[in-house]
């Protein structure tokens, strides 16, 4: 069994039931879940929580998705460090893209393919990783 790293806006699409995005996300979380382990991290966790009233609310919504909580790996945290800075001396433009990079470390370091919308900054930054995002798969309103 592989594991399989979601992106916080996935899991979103689905919390929020996003109008565009929910079905994509859905899909792709339960064709994965069949033959993978699912993992987010704390930052994931985190962005996904805001959401939410309660802390015993987020621990069911990713319960009943069968996801693991897993540890920042310190390689991880090395990684996600030297790839921020080479992304400001890049000039990164976003406020706050920290987090990002975060998962992308993560998921790279942990060998994990990654679930996103945001493949851009993954894929230029951590090029060695395995994205699963809609340009690879169907997107919405797409005929089957």
């Amino acid at each position: 069994m592989n594991g399989i790293f979601i992106d916080s806006c996935v899991l979103l699409d689905l919390f929020t039931d996003d109008p565009v995005w929910a079905d994509w996300s859905e899909k792709v979380l339960n064709e994965f879940a069949q033959t993978n382990t699912l993992h987010i991290n704390s930052i994931v966790y985190t962005e996904v929580s805001i959401g939410f009233n309660r802390i015993e609310e987020v621990e069911e919504a990713i319960s009943e998705l069968n996801i693991k909580v897993v540890e920042i790996p310190r390689e991880a945290l090395f990684l996600a460090g030297k790839v921020f800075l080479k992304y400001k001396r890049n000039k990164g433009i976003k406020n706050s893209p920290l987090p990002d990079f975060f998962i992308g470390a993560h998921a790279a370091v942990s060998k994990f393919d990654l679930i996103t919308r945001d493949s851009a900054r993954y894929k230029t930054y951590f090029p060695s990783l395995k994205l699963i995002h809609p340009d690879s798969r169907m997107a919405p309103n797409e005929d089957k």
